[in-house]
Parts: structure tokens; sequence; C-alpha cells
């Protein structure tokens, strides 16, 4: 293929899908990159750009639009083409060999007749139907009954192991048969451990309740109404099967799996071809002692009837299919007693009672610990100190109660009680109304005191420049460091800081020079630099803007900040608890003995206010500039910047990787800028 005419925006637009397209496809079907991610980035970025010049050249399959939607209200319907069966199951080896039985009867052979059978892992995710018309992805919707489930296409766009179209091959060897003009590609979406684990971190610091398990996590991540939320929810799909298909010409299951590979689905490896039912009994076998290895949950393995003539044969019986049967592993369950509830604080001060066990052995390996997750659920449960319990391993990830044995409950239990002040620290633990986390309030924690320091130096706080986190770490664990404050103060202990790994004489200087010119940063920064609870930069703003120094904030009331617009009451509650903490209170005064500015200065006189009246939108990452400061540079020059879209916004300026309000803008016929554009009208190029 030539190199596309420069000058045709509708043929490097082509091109540069047909790229991202294939890069995608080897870094997240195949694990194999080909190009760094700075290069992939540049590709990407190429795309918004043209896109965004030339917006009626936007197509729904461009990989722009994985997250191009704006929310939805609610799902619609789909009615499946054809119905998405539900399996029968098998729990010991002998059923397996009465449903062999049963398939032989039916097919009236002999029962020393051999059954061709393919054996696959049974993910535990949730079940999704895809819908291509003429290789282009037009619907992507949940099982529901069977019959019909929720059109949930936009959710299904942002999973990037998932072809918006279906190139004719990615591989230039491939063999792949021309793609039907219409059919049903059927997949289980599920989420990774580590990305599980990440998602109920973020969930508990909102507040929020954490998942159960991967498989809850995945579903409740596809039938998100935001689109954007699901794609940050780094979601996988493996493909296991056709369901309409139109003039299709396969003869066989093994032959469906290997022609989607080539048409650029992600197909699990984990799979065989077995001549009998033994041969596909020893792979279960394999699976129930491996499945510990994979990052992601099985609760069994599916076995089906290779020839798809012998399954038209078998046909189903009600909503269940008499050529295929899952065949589920028992599920990792003990039972102990808990001797302690244990209350752990997190990094962002999360508070999470853990039970503490008589050790026993689960799925391989010994635990004495699971956890509680948070208070209501401790309460729903009724755990007690001295029950005993059955556990499992949640999401086979990390052992959790699944219920009390009550019968054997002793005498003179109490009711858990969460504690009122920090077992860390002793700062007041808060538990806002609505919220099933309670946390810690104090700014000095050490439990959390890391995390404080890498929030209070990055670069949209007090930006010290060289506070990165392994010196954080170095910092924190030689007690250099015990709260914030003392940044302020490792001048009187250069000796020591010189010492430290990787640091140094001119290291410690420019660390130094750096941590003495923070001292100056504006209010807004020093209030988000503290890390109060609900406190971005925007309403470090609005309050510093409001109350003009740190003190006149400090004894405000919760009224008082609540009259904020934008603030409002949990914000307000939030803000005066913070304040009222005389370890806080401690950390204050020694920012102030340091000299770190505590008042908003007055706004310097300016000649030009160009953007005076205009309301500024920002999506994407900008690369001369973080979202914040560019937010201020728009209130210097007398704009607005605001966090959503509407009629009201101006400008919207896209940065890398925008989001779906770029959509929204291009919808309402907004003005689209680029961040050089941005500059030029600020001035500042």
């Amino acid at each position: 293929m030539g190199k596309p005419n420069p000058l045709d925006p509708q043929a490097r637009i082509e091109e540069l899908r047909r790229l991202i397209n294939y890069h995608n496809y080897r870094y997240y079907v195949l694990d194999s990159p080909e190009i760094s991610d700075a290069e992939y980035d540049r590709l990407f970025r190429e795309l918004v750009e043209l896109e965004t010049a030339y917006p009626s050249l936007v197509t729904p399959d461009s990989p722009t639009q994985r997250v191009g939607a704006p929310p939805a209200e609610q799902f619609e319907s789909h009615t499946h083409l054809l119905p998405m069966l539900s399996l029968n199951n098998a729990f010991d080896e002998g059923e397996l060999r009465a449903f062999d039985a049963r398939v032989k009867r039916a097919l009236a052979l002999p029962p020393e007749a051999p059954i061709e059978y393919v054996t696959e892992l049974k993910i535990d995710g949730l079940a999704v139907s895809l819908t291509y018309e003429n290789g282009v992805l037009v619907t992507g919707a949940t099982r529901g009954d069977g019959f019909s489930g929720e059109n949930v296409t936009n959710n299904i766009r942002t999973i990037r192991s998932i072809p918006l179209r279906i190139p004719q091959s990615l591989d230039a060897a491939s063999d792949a048969p021309p793609v039907p003009r219409l059919m049903e590609v059927r997949g289980e979406v599920y989420m990774t451990h580590a990305e599980f684990q990440k998602v109920n971190e973020e969930r508990i610091e909102a507040g929020e309740p954490a998942f159960a398990n991967p498989r809850n996590a995945a579903a409740g991540s596809v039938r998100q109404l935001d689109p954007s939320i699901t794609a940050r929810r780094r979601l996988q799909i493996f493909v296991y099967g056709l369901g309409f298909v139109e003039n299709g010409g396969f003869t066989t299951h093994w032959e469906v799996l290997e022609t989607l590979r080539k048409w650029g689905f992600r197909v699990s490896d984990h799979r065989r071809l077995c001549p009998s039912i033994e041969e596909a009994l020893q792979f279960i076998r394999e699976w129930e002692s491996k499945r510990e290895e994979l990052d992601y949950d099985i609760d069994g393995v599916v076995v089906k009837v290779n020839s798809l003539a012998l399954q038209a044969e078998l046909g189903q019986v009600s909503r269940s299919p008499r050529w295929a049967i899952a065949y589920k592993y028992p599920p990792d369950q003990a039972t102990t007693v808990i001797r302690e509830i244990r209350v752990q604080v997190g990094r962002t001060g999360a508070l999470t009672p853990v039970a503490i066990m008589d050790p026993v052995p689960l799925g391989g390996v010994t635990v004495s610990r699971a956890t509680l997750h948070n208070e209501d659920e401790i309460a729903r449960k009724d755990v007690r100190v001295g029950d005993t319990v059955v556990i499992q391993r949640a999401g086979e990830v990390i052992p959790e109660v699944v219920r009390v044995v009550l019968e054997k409950r002793p005498p003179g239990t109490e009711p858990f009680k969460m504690p009122t002040h920090c077992p860390v620290c002793g700062s007041a633990v808060e538990r806002p109304e609505g919220e099933a986390v309670a946390r810690c309030t104090g700014i000095a924690c050490p439990a959390q005191l890391r995390e404080r320091i890498r929030h209070f130096a990055s670069r949209d706080a007090m930006d010290i420049e060289g506070l990165g986190t392994a010196l954080v770490e170095q910092l924190v664990e030689t007690g250099l460091v015990k709260d914030p404050g003392d940044l302020y103060f490792l001048k009187d202990r250069r000796s020591e800081l010189v010492s430290l790994e990787r640091m140094g004489e001119k290291s410690a200087d420019n660390l130094l020079k750096a941590i003495e010119d923070s001292k100056n940063r504006s209010l807004d920064r020093l209030i988000f630099a503290l890390g109060i609870r609900h406190v971005g930069s925007t309403v470090a703003r609005a309050l510093a803007e409001r109350f003009r120094s740190l003190d006149a904030l400090a004894n405000a009331s919760v009224e008082e900040i609540a009259e904020i617009p934008g603030v409002g009451s949990v914000i307000a509650s939030s803000v005066h608890t913070f304040f009222q903490q005389p370890s806080n209170k401690a950390v204050i005064e020694k920012l102030r003995a340091a000299g770190v500015k505590m008042v908003m200065e007055e706004a310097p006189e300016v000649g030009e206010r160009p953007f005076e009246g205009k309301t500024f939108v920002f999506t994407g990452t900008l690369a001369s500039m973080t979202r914040s400061e560019a937010e201020r540079l728009v209130a210097q020059l007398g704009g607005h910047a605001a966090s959503s879209v509407s009629k009201n916004t101006d400008y919207v300026v896209a940065g890398e990787n925008p989001g779906s309000k770029l959509t929204k803008a291009q919808q309402l016929g907004i003005t689209i800028l680029t961040e050089e554009e941005f500059k030029r009208m600020a001035g500042i190029q």
C-alpha cells in the first residue's frame, strides 16, 4: 500500500485507523507490541487532531470513539438474533460421563464410539453478544434472559481487545476466510485480579462499597451508564463462539475458534481438542490444580461436541443445548474461628476491618486473615470475635467471610463496633453520611504518610521538583519526615539528606531549593496540598477565593463553607473536621513557622482580559501544563473553567486522549481548540 497523500485528510485518517487497529491487536490480543507507547500515542494524537478538524469524517468504528459517547439515561433492550443458551452443569466425573452417554444415545451411537469434544476454560465473567455487520461492530449486548439483553454498545466499545472493525486479516500470512455480512460473536467479559484490586481501592477511596469479586466488578463495569467509567476499568474479553452467522460455512467448533482468532478476536489458548470424554476429563483435572496460576477467575470447564453437524442433530432442551455442558469446580471454602477483628488503616486513610483467624488451608495456601470489607458488611453478616465462620477465596484472590455458623457461636460474644479514633495516630475517624467507608482525618497519620507527602509535593499542589516516590520512601523510612511540615526543616538535616541513596551534594541542594521555592505557592495550591477529603483543585480555588487566608478557612463554620457554590454540606463537613484535628493544627503551625505563605495575594492589575466572560472546558492530557494550571490561567485572564460541557461552553480544549467531552462538544457545535491554539489565545506563545 502506497503512502497516502498528506493533503487528503480522509486517506490519512483511514491509514491511521488501520495502523492503530493493528497495534491495538498486537498489544491487547497478542500481548506482543511492535511500537513504543510514545509512538502509539503520536499516531492516536494525530488521528484525534484530524477528526477534530474534520468532524464529518468521524465514524463509529474509529479508535477514538472507544470512549466517545455521553452517559446514557438507561439501556435499551436488544433481541439476540439467535438465543444465548445457558449450560447444564456437571459437578463430578460421573455426571460428565453420563453426559457423554446421553450424547451417544441421542445420536444412536454405541457406548464405545468416540465423540470428539472441545474443552475450554469457563471464564467467570459476564456473557455478551457482539453483532457485526459487514465487519463493523454495531451492537454489544448482555445475555439478559437469553432471548434479549441490554444494549451496552458504548461500553463494549471501550474494551480495547474487541475489534470495532474486522479487517480481512491482521496478519499477512493469515488464511482467514471472508467475514460474513452479518454475525453474532459470543464472549465473556472479565476483570483481571490486579485490576479488581485497583478498582476496589478506588471505590473504597471514593466512599463506595467494594465489589465482592471480579465477576461482579466486570458486570457492574459493563452496565455503567457512563462509558468513560467503563473505559477506566481496563476490562478484557475472551470470545468462545458464534451465535447467528450468515453463510458461515464452518464444520467444527474448533474451526470457529481458530477463525475468530484469525479475524483479530481474543480467543483463549487454554483449550484442547479431545478425541474422547476421558481426554476431556484429563484437561479438567489438570486445570483444577493450575487455575491458581491464572490472573483471572474460572469456575470450571466447558465441554462441547466439536462437530457442528452433530450439534444441530442433538439440538436443545428448554434453554440448554444437548451438545455442551459446564463442569463446575467445587468452591474453595473452609471453616475456621475468628480470634480478633483488627482495623487496618490504608494509604488513603480508609479503615478496613480484618478478621484474624485460626490458620486453615484454602485453595492451596494457608490463610489466617480475611477481609470484612466495612462496618455495614460486618453488621449484615453479624460477624463477631469467637465466631466459627465459613471463608472462601473472593475471586480467587482475597479470602472473605461468607457466613457465620450461628449454632457454634459461644456465649457472651459482642457485636463489632468501628473505633471512633484512628488506631494508628489517634485522630478522629469520620464516616460521611451515605458512605460505607470510615476514614482517619489525620494529616500526619503514619499509615498514610507516604501518600500524603507524595500528594503534597505533586505538581498541582506545592510542586516540589525532585521529590519523587523513591525519595519519599527513604525520607519516611529514615524518619527524616514525619509529616508534610518536616519537609521545610530538612535544610537543618542536610548531612543526613546527603547520605541517602542516590542523593549526593548537588541533588540535596537542588531539592532544598525546590522546597524553599514552594513556600510561595498560591493559597489554593496549599489548601489542595493538605489532602482534605473531597477537596480537589477546583474546590480548593473556590475556598481560597472566598476566605483569602488559611486561618479564616480554619475558623469557618460548616454553614459558612457550605455557602460557596459547588461546595455543599458534605465537602463543608469534611473541611471543618480536618481543621479541628489537633494533629492537623500542629502541622499547619509547623508550615507557618517555616514561612509557607498562607494568605491569598490580591490579583495584579492586568491590561487585557482576553477570556472575559468566556467558559472553557479541558479534556484529555495537556503536554505543557497540567489541567489545574490551565484552569488558573483561564481565571487570571478573566474567564471561567468548567468541569463539564454544556450549551454555555464557549471553548473545549482537547489534549491527548480526550474523553466524551470532545464528542459532546462536537455534537453541540462548540469551538474545539488544540493546546497550541489555546496558548496562542492566552498570549503565552
